[in-house]
């Protein structure tokens, strides 16, 4: 326990006494193995710290036991415990400052319960796939607790963060890790954050003209991108050009911005002359022969 880093107050130990009962001679042994304790009268088990006795269990084939009995089988104890804790302390005086890594452990973390169908996953997925990466072993309820546990440290923290990248909301102007997972004509898809994929366009992946994203990234491939924009349907769009993709660090972006168009965007000018002379005068236009009360019906004109 101590090295494990539970925090006991002092060390303790315990050995187990036997009893062999001829009449009245007897004789009391000490750390009892399995012959002993299947021919012996007795199985007394004292355990305690150098201050005293912490607790006692016994089992007796007899029907009873003398004082003289006790005593002797409790004083052998005490020096049998005291060898023990004497070895102990050579190894280890104390408990450790810190859980051992290789303890079994359990953490508990609090997701948003909004969330919650975003860890599990379509019929379960993402969170089988968290187990499986990570080895540790993942439990959610109803209200967004996770409790996370494994005998290994690394693998508990590996599967927090992996929750924490599904949960947790991209920021625009944030550098992630991330994973190529699909290549298409115009970029690749990067997932990052554990549960997001955002697009990293041709034009977004080196400073230089890139004619194919085959060129530069292969599905599989480890990248680190640049979060550029979030748009209201939530798709993301990514950079690796402006982040080095050695130490994650974010770049100067040396590209000069693109010049707008002349013109303003139009399309030939003025487009109300330019389909065969003047509009048709609506104020008169529905008369054939030039008279503008053509079409004004009788009982309006007087």
């Amino acid at each position: 326990m101590m090295d494990a880093g539970v925090p006991i107050e002092r060390p303790v130990s315990g050995i187990a006494m036997g009893l062999i009962l001829e009449g009245d001679d007897f004789a009391v042994l000490s750390d009892i193995l399995g012959d002993e304790d299947h021919l012996g009268d007795m199985d007394f088990k004292v355990a305690g710290s150098e201050k005293g006795i912490t607790s006692l269990q016994m089992d007796i084939k007899v029907a009873g036991i003398t004082q003289e009995i006790m005593k002797t089988a409790l004083e052998q104890a005490k020096g049998g415990r005291a060898h023990i804790l004497g070895e102990m302390n050579k190894a280890l005086t104390g408990a450790r400052t810190e859980v051992s890594k290789h303890a079994p452990r359990i953490e508990t973390m609090q997701i948003d319960k909004s969330k919650i169908r975003d860890v599990i996953g379509t019929g379960g997925k993402v969170i089988r796939e968290i187990v499986a990466e990570t080895g540790a072993k993942v439990d959610i309820d109803d209200e967004g607790v996770i409790k996370i546990s494994s005998s290994n440290a690394d693998e508990i923290e590996a599967a927090r963060k992996w929750i924490e990248g599904i949960v947790e909301e991209a920021e625009v102007g944030k550098i992630y890790n991330g994973k190529v997972v699909n290549i298409v004509d115009f970029g690749a898809f990067v997932n990052f954050m554990g549960g997001k994929d955002g697009l990293v366009h041709v034009s977004e992946m080196k400073n230089e003209r890139v004619e194919k994203p085959t060129d530069v990234v292969s599905e599989g491939q480890e990248v680190k991108v640049k979060v550029l924009e979030i748009d209201q349907r939530g798709k993301v769009r990514l950079s690796m050009r402006v982040v080095d993709q050695e130490t994650g660090e974010e770049l100067e972006d040396t590209r000069p911005p693109r010049e707008p168009r002349e013109g303003g965007g139009g399309r030939g000018g003025d487009r109300r002359g330019g389909r065969g002379g003047p509009r048709r005068d609506r104020d008169g236009g529905g008369n054939k022969d030039g008279g503008g009360e053509a079409h004004v019906p009788d009982f309006l004109k007087d």
